[in-house]
């Protein structure tokens, strides 16, 4: 018996020195605990999953672009391209796991869905540029708008090119949305805050952003590493039912949205 355990136990060692490697940046929440959830499932394909936390969101794009780590796991994809396109980096997006979105809120008690909306209704927009254009394709995405193409995630209410209701843009300040939603017919509200004002994505959103956003939260390695096996894991882990029940779970009211 002491000479199965021995051996047991040589064998777990000998995996452990031969398991490779990987240090993967995150922010704490919701990103670094869903890398947690992942670490066994990993572990038993040979990967022993070093999970690196970061309070900031230069630092870890850095240190993915040195080498310093394997990948990274805490921006979307219009950030990582301004990243690149700022540093002259050559970050890759190899997988998109999750939105934190934004999603369409009206307390008008005439508007229970997106079909309620009339013609001239007023449409509450946050108006600092970054904010503004993701609302617009929000509602693009909708089907409510078209947008010139060429304005693309900085879009303004002067660059849509089809409104066939006429709909009236209330620009406002983003945190200032969930007051003046009772005087607008409808708002696009950042989950940030619609949460503390009582707002749920799933239960009052009339259209919420999904796996067509360009907001999708990505794991971000260097250029030319996206094919690598350890990294092609980490990305199926993520991508997994357990990762969508966890969020699911967690996040009841939206605030974090699965997109595959």
């Amino acid at each position: 018996m002491k000479k199965i355990i021995a051996l047991a136990a040589a064998a777990v060692l000998a995996s452990s020195l031969f398991a490779e490697t990987i240090k993967v940046g995150a922010t704490p929440v919701p990103h670094a605990d869903i890398l947690n959830l992942v670490k066994d499932d990993l572990k038993a394909e040979g990967i022993d999953l070093k999970i690196v936390e970061f309070t900031d969101y230069v630092t870890p794009n850095e240190a993915v672009e040195s080498g310093e780590i394997d990948a990274n796991y805490f921006q979307h994809i219009p950030y990582l391209e301004s990243f690149n396109k700022e540093r002259g980096y050559h970050l890759f997006n190899a997988g998109g796991i999750h939105v934190e979105p934004f999603a369409l809120y009206s307390k008008s008690k005439k508007v229970k869905s997106i079909k309620d909306l009339k013609k001239k209704a007023r449409i509450g927009v946050p108006n600092d540029p970054s904010n503004e254009g993701r609302a617009l394709l929000l509602l693009q995405e909708a089907g409510l708008i078209k947008i010139d193409p060429k304005a693309g995630i900085e879009a303004t209410p002067a660059d849509i090119i089809s409104n066939p209701l006429n709909l009236k843009f209330v620009e406002v300040e983003a945190a200032s949305l969930p007051r003046v939603l009772a005087d607008v017919d409808a708002a696009v509200i950042n989950g940030n805050y619609a949460i503390p004002a009582g707002l749920s994505a799933k239960k009052d959103g009339l259209f919420v952003e999904g796996s067509s956003s360009p907001y999708v939260n990505v794991i971000a390695v260097k250029a030319g590493n996206e094919n690598k096996p350890a990294i092609k894991a980490l990305v199926k882990a993520l991508q997994s039912d357990k990762v969508r029940k966890y969020i699911d779970d967690t996040y009841p009211n939206g605030e974090v949205v699965v997109v595959f």
